[in-house]
Parts: C-alpha cells; sequence; structure tokens
C-alpha cells in the first residue's frame, strides 16, 4: 500500500509558470480575498481532471500520475488516480478510504489533530479558502497571467512535512487552477486541475470506498 501519509499532502503543488510576480498592495488583498471567499461560498461542488506532478531531487524527471477529483460541501473529497495505475482516496468526516488497485482499506484519523488539520487544509485547498487559517503566515502575489497566495505554517507539527502551500487562481473567476506542496526537503508536489465543472450534482455513492 502506497504511503497515504504522502497523499495527506499530495493535493499541494508548485507552479513552473515564468511569469512576472510582484507583490499585492493592501487594496488588491482586501478586493482578491472577497472574491474569492465569495466563490467558495457558492461552490458546492467540484469535478475536475488532474496532472500531478512530484518532484524528487534523486531524480531526473518528475514523476506523473493524473486522474480525476471530486469535491462536495462541506468536507467530502475523492481523488482518483486512473494513470499509469488504479488508486483512489477518500477524506470522508474522520476517516480516510482507500482503494489500491481493489485493495481497499480505511485509516481512522479521528484521534489525530494533526490529520483532522491536514484534511482540513486538504478541502480548503481545493475551495480555495484557506485565509483564515491562524497556522499560516500568508503573502499574496499578482502577475499578468494568475494571482497567488503563498501559506507559510506556523505550526511546528505541520511544518515538519510542508515548507510552504503555493495556490494560483483564476483571475477571472477566483478558482484555484493550480496547488504545489513543497516539502522541507525542497521536494515539491505540483497539481494542475483542468476541465472543472462546478456544481452539478454529485451523488454520495461518489465517496463511498
Amino acid at each position: 500500500m502506497r504511503n497515504y501519509f504522502l497523499l495527506l499532502f499530495f493535493i499541494i503543488v508548485g507552479s513552473s509558470i515564468q511569469a512576472q510576480e510582484t507583490a499585492m498592495s493592501a487594496s488588491e488583498i482586501t478586493a482578491f480575498k472577497e472574491k474569492v471567499i465569495a466563490s467558495a461560498k457558492t461552490t458546492k461542488t467540484i469535478k475536475t481532471d488532474f496532472v500531478q506532478y512530484k518532484h524528487l531531487d534523486f531524480l531526473a524527471d518528475d514523476v506523473k500520475t493524473s486522474g480525476k477529483m471530486v469535491f462536495k460541501a462541506p468536507n467530502l473529497v475523492k481523488w482518483e488516480y486512473t494513470n499509469p495505475y488504479k488508486y483512489s482516496v477518500i477524506f470522508k468526516e474522520d476517516q480516510l478510504l482507500i482503494n489500491d488497485g481493489g485493495t481497499k482499506s480505511k485509516v481512522d484519523i479521528g484521534n489525530s489533530k494533526l490529520f483532522k488539520k491536514l484534511n482540513q487544509l486538504i478541502v480548503n485547498s481545493v475551495k480555495g479558502n484557506m485565509f483564515n487559517d491562524a497556522d499560516f503566515t500568508v503573502s499574496f502575489f499578482k502577475s499578468s497571467k494568475y494571482n497567488k497566495a503563498v501559506f507559510i505554517p506556523k505550526d511546528k507539527k505541520i511544518a515538519v512535512y510542508i515548507a510552504s502551500f503555493e495556490l494560483l487562481f483564476n483571475k477571472d473567476d477566483a478558482q484555484v487552477y493550480e496547488v504545489k506542496m513543497v516539502e522541507p526537503s525542497q521536494d515539491f508536489t505540483r497539481i494542475i486541475f483542468s476541465n472543472r465543472v462546478l456544481n452539478n450534482t454529485v451523488d454520495d455513492s461518489i465517496f463511498s470506498n
């Protein structure tokens, strides 16, 4: 079974876009946050394809996987990897449901404050709304192509696994289209979303293992 600890952090991802970035002004930050929060409040479901790149310093090429992600408010998330292997992980209440090519398992994360926090981060990353999280210092940047929020963890337990989060937002609809998680080793995971569909009906049965 693949390491589910890594899966808790997989949805955090890094940008290779070489656009010129500048820091947002205070008024720009306020306007940007208001737009993202308004968008997140109206987002009840998300269906999207994704491509994930795992960068490891000792490998010449990034490890590429792809699949589909489904979100349903308030906190149901399913990541289904379809290429190059079949693998799914579901965050549901206080459980992590794993299906590794037909081999199913269940992990209870209800008694772990750390895993609960990481689950919350995953949900909020998908929705794009992490701004009120007191466990992070947040910086905001803009370019001609995107807006970016960079989250640096204050909590030492989180910082053991995550050096920073980066969320890239479309400028027009304030939706997250790319996420990056940088580890303390400077290895990183990068996920790019595409073909996003919002607020279509999503049956609860999708979140069964």
